[in-house]
């Protein structure tokens, strides 16, 4: 089986779009291949993410604990008759966490009984997650709630309660209880339990400063430096994740300051002002932002990173913008930043 999508319906409804996909599948694949998509167990959801016949399978996804009946019945509808099995592709053994959030641990035995539930109905389930969840640097995500200002940024690993990793250290209760509940709808035998890995200690680990953020900046080359009249996006620039740096310069003009951003919901960042100059000259304004996750999942994937409007300060405009890059791919290496004036 070859997915062509995922939870399309929730943000999309191209269906010129799904066969074009599907045409791109079968020329490279064959026509022996299963090829299906998967939505949320909602009319709205299916109607916009599927494409009826038994051109493709559509298959669904629901909450842990939702009663699977309606949804698979529903489900039936997007098919060819006949060619409906129940299929949770995204069974949630857990459930991501945001920051701010305290960590989700959905408890065995209700896991377990909602896999009861699905399976006592001839169903199938993919357990998501079985193993993994943890994602690489900074390529976390993010999500919302009643629009796209309610901004929930995902921690770096989605602590999904990972049912391999406690399978393998077979003593966990969930993998248990998970494990008699597919042996008690299973014709055959199931595997037996793996040994349990060997587990090693690496004692303390000693952090080094190696830089700080402004001795960093003295040492970068002016010609690598983003230069643009107004403050631009993390993606204007190139930069994908990570933090990027703005600087601006302004003539103090009392000791009553105030910044204001307007199109900063998504991010988080911190400002710094240098010392006056004995001149009274310049000043350097300094505001490093951190790319706190992209949206994706929903109507709101289009997530600039950045600062995405004019920064004010005494009410004045700031012009004349520079942007470093600082995107923490390798600690190990020089910032290596390409020119890039606007």
């Amino acid at each position: 089986m070859v997915q062509i999508e995922n939870e399309y319906g929730s943000y999309g409804d191209d269906k010129a779009y799904l066969r074009h996909l599907v045409t791109v599948a079968r020329r490279h694949l064959g026509d022996d291949v299963i090829l299906y998509t998967t939505d949320g167990g909602t009319r709205e959801t299916l109607e916009k993410g599927t494409i009826r016949g038994d051109t493709v399978f559509s298959a669904v996804d629901f909450s842990t604990g939702d009663d699977p009946r309606p949804i698979f019945k529903l489900q039936k509808e997007y098919n060819a008759p006949g060619k409906s099995p129940p299929l949770s592709a995204e069974f949630y053994t857990g459930r991501l966490t945001h920051w701010g959030e305290n960590i989700e641990n959905t408890g065995a035995h209700f896991t377990a009984a909602a896999l009861d539930r699905i399976l006592s109905l001839k169903g199938s389930a993919v357990l998501y997650m079985a193993h993994g969840g943890t994602n690489f640097g900074f390529y976390n995500g993010a999500n919302t709630g009643a629009d796209e200002f309610d901004y929930k940024p995902d921690l770096t690993s989605m602590i999904m309660m990972h049912q391999l990793e406690n399978l393998v250290m077979w003593t966990m209760q969930s993998s248990k209880t998970l494990r008699g509940v597919v042996k008690r709808h299973s014709a055959a035998s199931i595997p037996s339990v793996p040994s349990n890995n060997e587990k090693k200690g690496y004692s303390m680990i000693q952090l080094q400063k190696t830089e700080s953020l402004f001795d960093l900046i003295d040492k970068i080359d002016p010609i690598g430096v983003v230069e643009s009249e107004n403050p631009t996006s993390m993606e204007s620039v190139g930069q994908m994740f990570g933090f990027l740096l703005y600087t601006s310069a302004y003539a103090a003009k009392g000791p009553r300051r105030q910044f204001v951003h307007t199109k900063l919901e998504h991010d988080r960042a911190q400002v710094f002002i240098s010392c006056p100059s004995e001149d009274n000259g310049g000043r350097p304004t300094y505001i490093g932002v951190e790319n706190m996750g992209r949206i994706n999942y929903g109507s709101h994937l289009f997530d600039q990173k950045g600062i995405l409007s004019p920064v004010y300060l005494d009410g004045n405009i700031l012009k004349s913008w520079k942007m470093v890059a600082i995107p923490f791919q390798n600690l190990n290496e020089v910032l290596d930043i390409n020119p890039h004036n606007q």
